[in-house]
């Protein structure tokens, strides 16, 4: 399928179409799933662990250590 009517079926701009190429073309589609899992996994680990560093600091002003 040309590139153009690609684009045009999904609503993207050519240059962001080979932007996207440039970064993901190597990856298949398994690869693909998985990163998207792996990101979603970071994302809640990251907001985990914040949530853990503000408890922290509560707990620390709570007991009036700097």
């Amino acid at each position: 399928m040309p590139t153009a009517e690609l684009c045009r079926k999904h609503g993207l701009r050519p240059a962001t179409f080979y932007k996207l190429k440039a970064k993901y073309g190597w990856i298949d589609l398994s690869d693909a799933k998985r990163l998207n899992q792996l990101e979603d996994e970071n994302a809640k680990l990251k907001r985990l662990v914040a949530d853990v560093m503000l408890d922290n600091v509560v707990l620390k002003d709570l007991l009036g250590k700097p």
